[in-house]
């Protein structure tokens, strides 16, 4: 296998029970970022699902993709998901060239997104890539009860601002071999601008969910 999508899923959520499981336009959260990889076949050769949770394995095998049993040890709260990553690609032992991760938290992707994305990563022959938004809002620090710019000076118009981007969770893709050295995103990451109402859904309370099931509707009215 030359290129594998992983989705990590735990079970464990406190803000939202079973999170990866809630439905979400109709499906189980997770559902959508299995579909979105079964959709680009041509890029994946294979997906795996990373989960320590019994209803999430039986989901993910119901929409036909492959599951790794992850130990508890790797699914606390503040385990890095890079560990779920390397964990997937030393239980499968097989010639990993890329990892494509898709986080389960971000159900809602442009649909050419990672056929562009890809693309940049293989002709610039990135090591990894990983999606970023510009970011328009005017920041500042509170010290001692005041406040500092950070970004600006006070008068200066939004538009003038100096360009900032935030990394908005869509899509990661990395050479297995820096998983295997505990990195998703390595230095010399190529950092891939998007600019799109998704880049806002990022679920981890229910007003994420109830925002990004607004845009869900909204976004498939259309089609």
């Amino acid at each position: 296998m030359k290129t594998i999508a992983i989705i990590p899923a735990r079970g464990g959520s406190k803000r939202i029970p079973e999170k990866n499981i809630q439905l979400f336009g109709g499906l189980p959260l997770l559902v959508h970022s299995i579909q979105y990889a079964l959709a680009n076949s041509e890029i994946i050769d294979a997906i795996y699902v990373s989960t320590d949770d019994e209803t999430i394995k039986t989901t993910a095998l119901a929409y036909g993709v492959k599951v790794i049993d992850r130990p508890k040890a790797l699914s606390g709260d503040l385990e890095p998901t890079v560990s779920a990553l390397k964990h997937v690609l030393e239980s499968i032992k097989s010639d990993v060239e890329n990892v494509i991760l898709l986080q389960p938290t971000n159900p809602l992707r442009p649909d050419n997104l990672l056929k562009e994305a890809f693309e940049v990563y293989q002709k610039d022959e990135c090591e990894s890539l990983f999606t970023v938004t510009r970011n328009h809002q005017k920041f500042g620090k509170i010290l001692d009860n005041k406040f500092q710019p950070f970004n600006y000076s006070i008068g200066q118009r939004s538009q003038d601002l100096e360009p900032l981007f935030f990394e908005n969770g869509l899509l990661y893709i990395t050479k297995a071999s820096l998983i295997l050295e505990d990195i998703i995103i390595s230095e010399n990451a190529f950092p891939f601008e998007v600019n799109h109402i998704f880049v806002d859904v990022d679920i981890d309370t229910p007003e994420d969910l109830e925002y990004a099931e607004y845009l869900f509707k909204k976004t498939h009215a259309k089609r």
